[in-house]
């Protein structure tokens, strides 16, 4: 048993038998929205491979994500849209699609083991864990099912606006993306309160 299946493990056996991870995608790019999964594992699913998802290619994230699917207990997903980022801040935005992955469970957790941020008015218990992601087999396992969900959303996007190229980087700041906003303006899906989308008014169509 790999090293984050263990640290669930020790967890369960101080008497939380039903933990949710809890992890994100989407809290750095300029465009598109914040994506929280919430997982809870089985006590004795093990899945092979299910690490960080920053640490796996695209096509073992999809492979991964079959697999979680299919073993979990439960899994819920939040999604929060640009507009309602630009309102909040992306801070107040990742929260607010965590706790709605919480409330997305079909079963009621006994902890919360959260990827470096804590929930305010959750009647749930909860741990904060710094690089989560690697020391939990389930925030390792929301962090997949959160960056696939997020992925798929873009490549959705990615039909919409195909000047941007949101299929080859997700809305994250390459040089790619910096070029194309600047040539069209931002679209519907950027985050007007990121810099540097903030400092261009010229909207999408009418370059």
């Amino acid at each position: 048993m790999s090293d984050i299946f263990l640290f669930d493990s020790r967890i369960r056996a101080e008497g939380f038998d039903i933990i949710a991870g809890i992890d994100e995608a989407g809290r750095g790019p300029l465009a598109g929205p914040v994506v929280a999964s919430a997982v809870i594992l089985g006590e004795n699913d093990i899945i092979p491979g299910v690490k960080d998802s920053k640490k796996l290619t695209r096509k073992r994230i999809k492979s991964l994500f079959r697999d979680i699917v299919s073993k979990s207990v439960s899994i819920g997903v939040g999604i929060i849209d640009s507009t309602e980022i630009d309102k909040v801040n992306i801070l107040n935005a990742t929260k607010k699609a965590m706790t709605a992955a919480v409330k997305d469970l079909s079963v009621t957790p006994r902890l919360l083991l959260i990827d470096a941020l804590t929930l305010e008015n959750c009647d749930i218990a909860q741990k904060s864990l710094i690089k989560g992601d690697n020391r939990s087999a389930s925030i390792a396992a929301a962090s997949i099912i959160a960056k696939y969900v997020r992925d798929s959303i873009m490549q959705h996007y990615h039909t919409l606006y195909p000047v941007y190229g949101f299929d080859k980087h997700n809305g994250y700041g390459t040089k790619l993306h910096m070029e194309k906003i600047n040539e069209y303006g931002p679209c519907p899906i950027h985050r007007r309160s990121f810099s540097p989308v903030m400092s261009l008014s010229l909207p999408y169509g009418d370059a």
